[in-house]
């Protein structure tokens, strides 16, 4: 991508506020990094708004500043793909709380001048929406032709349809879920036990000094075995020893599965903030779209007149097809269109960031179909 407008433009901007989270906590000023690619209408009917996963961030089709590598949906977005810049007006916002430019605990606390740490205010889903809201307000956008999101991209757009019907045409949620289970809550925890456990967390205040990398690069493992499949991994590695002439009982990694996962452990603290994944991890878990509307998941849709679909994937333990159903059902309790597909895929969780043809045709019908 270049700096073009229609091809993608990394920018951030600061927005006076207050921003009032769920906390009750008043935020101000507000930082918000985030690209768009295209131009948007005349009439404004074009904007479609991307919402990254938990790790994700804005930089969702070009060229990634810190790893070099590409966009985190590159399958998805671009020249001929289901969502083109050649007629969207496509936008990707970083998330509040994540630490690529947006606030969050890596972020300048203006009443101290040193970084928030555990100070930033606890944050909600719904606080990264009405966030982006804000930042929809600053570049004219008033409504959305289609938000979409895969993983907690998905929680976003679900939110948003909840929080704000009146500016959303189209949603589509890819792998995700309404609400944490115990399971999806109990592995999240294990990772920020992790991260505190390591002596370089110092209670948060590790700025200017060594982060906790090996509790952040521990976290990420064990976040990455929910992203795969039993089957994805069987096929990948089984059980097949590391090449060397010898095996050794202790800290080397005997099998590939091991180095496959310390690989991702250590690449990830090259780009992430531990302080963010505790804060990030933590609004994931206290989502819970029905208990936000009395209880009854359907009352969060009444107010929509938007389209839906929602696609899942069959390996998906992380969020299984079942987690799907329960919104599809919500969805035609509260009378609102919706179009549900479950996809064939060996790669478990990632499979909608991977490469899935099925899955652009899904999408890319459904958002012609608007038109």
């Amino acid at each position: 991508m270049t700096g073009d407008d229609r091809f993608g433009c990394n920018r951030h901007v600061t927005l006076p506020g207050p921003l009032r989270l769920d906390g009750g906590v008043l935020l101000s000023p507000v930082e918000i990094a985030y690209e768009t690619y295209g131009s948007l209408a005349a009439d404004g009917g074009n904007a479609i708004l991307v919402c990254h996963a938990l790790t994700g961030d804005q930089h969702v089709a070009s060229t990634h500043p810190r790893t070099g590598k590409p966009g985190w949906w590159t399958r998805m977005i671009g020249p001929g793909k289901p969502i083109d810049p050649a007629r969207d007006f496509v936008i990707c916002a970083n998330v509040l709380g994540s630490c690529m430019g947006s606030s969050g605990p890596a972020s300048v606390n203006p009443a101290t001048g040193r970084p928030w740490g555990m100070a930033f205010p606890v944050i909600t889903i719904r606080d990264m929406v009405r966030a982006q809201a804000m930042l929809l307000d600053h570049l004219g956008v008033g409504r959305l032709k289609a938000i979409v999101g895969g993983s907690m991209g998905g929680m976003q757009a679900l939110s948003w349809t909840a929080t704000f019907p009146e500016r959303i045409d189209a949603a589509v949620i890819i792998a995700s879920t309404a609400r944490h289970t115990a399971q999806n809550i109990a592995f999240h925890e294990v990772g920020r036990q992790a991260i505190m456990a390591d002596p370089n967390w110092q209670s948060g205040d590790y700025y200017g000094g060594e982060p906790p990398a090996a509790g952040l690069a521990v976290a990420r493992m064990a976040a990455h075995i929910t992203y795969l499949s039993e089957a994805g991994l069987t096929e990948k590695f089984g059980r097949r020893l590391q090449a060397r002439e010898a095996k050794s009982f202790g800290f080397d990694a005997d099998f590939q599965v091991e180095s496959y996962l310390r690989h991702q452990g250590l690449s990830f603290v090259d780009r992430f903030d531990a302080n963010s994944y505790l804060y990030i991890t933590r609004a994931m878990d206290y989502f819970d779209l029905a208990e936000e509307h009395g209880g009854l998941l359907a009352n969060a849709f009444r107010a929509s007149r938007a389209r839906f679909c929602l696609v899942s994937f069959d390996t998906d333990w992380l969020y299984p097809t079942s987690e799907s159903r329960s919104i599809v059902q919500a969805l035609n309790a509260a009378g609102a269109p919706v179009s549900f597909v479950e996809l064939s895929s060996p790669y478990g969780h990632d499979a909608f960031l991977l490469d899935a043809p099925e899955m652009n045709r899904v999408v890319d019908g459904f958002l012609r179909g608007g038109r």
